[in-house]
């Protein structure tokens, strides 16, 4: 296979994969026995059978530890009404609050979410600047809530087609 080399530069690469409208989640896990949290939106269902999803992370992150150390993790989908929660944990609100966590198979996770996704980990792997978690799926909370959205650079709320 030829190796096809171009320069992007990495703000025409953000803005590019900004344009894809993404939901916002929050991925929670416990180790050392302190709840930690990170916004994150590279998340995605990976298969079926077995049930498994995948994260991307930071290698700069303090959460790849915690994850590794855990074995287990979440996959919090905001609702439309946690856009606070997102800028409380992607650390764009510097003030300490106080955060209530709900438990679903032993992991934390936040409640009034429209899903939560119980994890345990089932795989990693390198890829460039970042990790890829695999989970396997433990458990879920479904609520009937809009999820948040993130497109441009911006929080949105989904809006019905006028057909």
């Amino acid at each position: 296979m030829e190796k096809i080399e171009q320069t992007i530069d990495d703000r025409l690469f953000r803005q590019a994969m900004g344009s894809f409208a993404s939901g916002v989640t929050v991925i929670t896990t416990k180790s050392n026995g302190d709840i930690h949290g990170m916004t994150a939106n590279a998340f995605m269902s990976i298969s079926l059978q077995p049930k498994l999803i995948a994260i991307s992370v930071d290698h700069r992150a303090k959460m790849l530890e915690h994850i590794r150390e855990a074995k287990k993790f979440a996959v919090n989908i905001l609702s439309d009404q946690q856009k606070e929660m997102s800028m409380y944990f992607a650390g764009q609100l510097k003030e300490k609050r106080a955060i209530s966590f709900e438990e679903l198979q032993g992991v934390p996770v936040l409640p009034k979410s429209a899903t939560s996704i119980a994890c345990q980990l089932y795989n990693e792997h390198e890829a460039g600047d970042h990790t890829i978690f695999i989970g396997e799926v433990l458990g879920i909370t479904l609520e009937k809530e809009a999820p948040l959205v993130f497109h441009g650079g911006q929080y949105k709320k989904i809006v019905p087609a006028i057909n």
